[in-house]
């Protein structure tokens, strides 16, 4: 529901900006912004996490493990900004080393052991507390009077300063263990607002990981998965100056 409302608000604020832009002669605020090599500022934002998920084909005969559903959860982000021009004002290299919360939900019913009891359930929680680094390439349209879109593509390496890699397993209260290091690819598109004496953006990314997650230690939690990819949709507000 969150990313469909945040699809909606952007292509909303897209249309309404560009329409206004191709009828309205206005002045143009921030002239010297894309006269500089260098622009650096700052970056707030929410997300919304959960799993890119492949379970084994064998779990309820196996592992006596009936379903596991993934579930999204939000969390937020901030994050500080530093861009580079490349040879024009329309492609910039940017850096945007961050702090995410994060967290996830994977929902368990298990095969009952007699025939005439129920499913037992259980939920798995598995929260994130990541520093980010994400290098992205940002390939944005001419300024149309002081808007301007743009779409980004790049890579970001996380680690995961919650992990419990090395902690070890309790046969009576298992846990899900991921991997502390973590690389993704990342797209996404937003649009610039260029105002007197800053720019602003609004910014809507989804990152994928690369690797599995999953640390397979065979426990009750982890036997029934194959893989653990982290999904994460980030919406953010940018301020550059």
């Amino acid at each position: 529901m969150m990313k469909k409302l945040i699809f909606i608000l952007i292509f909303t604020f897209l249309g309404i900006e560009f329409g206004l832009a191709q009828r309205i002669p206005q002045a143009r605020n921030y002239r010297k912004f894309d006269r500089n090599l260098f622009h650096f500022g700052f970056m707030l934002g929410v997300n919304t996490s959960d799993f890119s998920t492949q379970y084994k084909p064998n779990m309820v005969n196996e592992f006596g493990t009936y379903s596991v559903t993934n579930r999204s959860q939000p969390g937020f982000q901030l994050g500080l900004i530093s861009s580079m021009k490349i040879g024009t004002p329309l492609i910039r290299l940017r850096f945007i080393p961050s702090l995410s919360f994060q967290e996830r939900i994977l929902e368990y019913n298990f095969v009952p052991i007699q025939p005439n009891e129920d499913f037992e359930f259980q939920e798995e929680r598995v929260g994130s507390t990541n520093l980010d680094f994400p290098l992205l390439l940002k390939f944005r349209t001419k300024r149309y009077n002081n808007f301007a879109a743009y779409i980004i593509a790049g890579a970001q390496y996380s680690l995961d300063l919650q992990s419990k890699e090395t902690n070890s397993q309790k046969f009576g209260d298992p846990f899900i263990k991921l991997y502390r290091d973590d690389f993704q690819g990342q797209v996404g598109a937003g649009m610039d607002f260029f105002l007197p004496f800053f720019k602003f953006g609004i910014e809507l990314k989804l990152s994928h990981g690369f690797n599995n997650a999953l640390i397979q230690d065979n426990s009750r939690l982890s036997q029934p998965i194959e893989s653990l990819r982290n999904r994460v949709w980030w919406f953010s507000l940018t301020f550059e100056g």
